[in-house]
């Protein structure tokens, strides 16, 4: 204990400005809903899940509402080359077949969706886990993507959030993946986007927060530059980014998923980054925030 106290990465009044500063945030977002897409890196490395599961945890505990809704397209990409099943794209997405389908639905609810659920319990959690077939939650539509056949992907037609606003109410975190029921009449399951999915989660649910997790700091003004990141962007301006080329590739569908929540009554939408440790609680209690918000 001396050995730290002789070289503190933090004194009292240095503690004390954190928590003072954070104080206003407890307060703000007591009793709201934050609808957090999980994936990527943070996904995959074991010491930033175990950082995500204990800011979701910690979240909830003060009385912030969080649904996490996660994709898993790595883990997908891994049971595919086990059963020697080779992962096909058609214009940036994948090609789902019925062999295909029952694989994504087993990793997406049943591996990973369980796993997630486990972490949040270790760290003292509550969270059911439940796909988007539970109880109506997601109905979709094959998808149309320029007139290519990309086989059971679907798009959302119809968000029931009945069953997530049930649990939230309960004290509950929700864990969602995002494999969704046909629409009436049609038994088929559908591959989700869950970057979409998530969006229209965060809509349906009149969410304060809707958070991506990413594997890049925000939209960079120089892509090789982590300086140059642009912390706001106002929905008038997105498109200008796009015909400069600063938003590009990748992260026009992310921001695109931002505007479609923001245009759909979510006050704040942000694309963070995940890599980062601990970067929802930066994001959710700090003036200095994180990654860029489209507002």
């Amino acid at each position: 204990m001396a050995e730290n106290m002789e070289d503190p990465r933090l004194d009292n009044e240095h503690w004390a400005d954190v928590l003072v500063q954070a104080l206003p945030y407890f307060k703000h977002w007591c009793g709201k809903i934050v609808v957090v897409k999980y994936g990527g890196n943070a996904m995959l490395n074991e010491d930033l899940k175990a950082d995500v599961m204990e800011d979701i945890v910690l979240l909830n505990t003060i009385g912030i509402h969080v649904v996490l809704v996660h994709g898993g397209g790595p883990e997908i990409n891994n049971m595919l080359n086990k059963i020697g099943k080779e992962s096909k794209f058609v214009n940036g997405l994948r090609y789902t077949d019925a062999e295909t389908m029952e694989v994504v639905q087993m990793v997406l609810t049943g591996k990973l969706n369980k796993d997630i659920v486990g972490m949040i319990l270790q760290e003292g959690g509550k969270a059911v886990g439940l796909s988007g077939v539970d109880s109506g939650l997601l109905r979709a539509k094959k998808i149309d993507k320029d007139g290519a056949d990309l086989g059971f992907v679907g798009e959302v037609t119809e968000v029931n959030p009945e069953i997530l606003l049930s649990l939230i109410a309960q004290g509950f975190i929700p864990v969602v993946s995002t494999v969704a029921l046909g629409e009436t009449g049609d038994t088929n399951r559908y591959n989700i986007n869950a970057d979409t999915a998530a969006a229209k989660i965060a809509v349906a649910l009149k969410a304060e927060k809707f958070v991506q997790l990413t594997n890049v700091p925000g939209v960079l003004r120089d892509v090789n530059d982590p300086s140059s990141l642009i912390q706001r962007i106002h929905l008038a301006d997105v498109q200008g980014f796009i015909d400069d080329g600063t938003i590009a590739g990748g992260m026009i569908p992310k921001i695109e998923c931002c505007m479609l929540a923001r245009n759909g009554g979510v006050p704040r939408t942000h694309i963070i980054d995940g890599r980062v440790p601990h970067s929802l609680l930066i994001e959710m209690f700090s003036d200095r925030g994180i990654g860029t918000m489209i507002y």
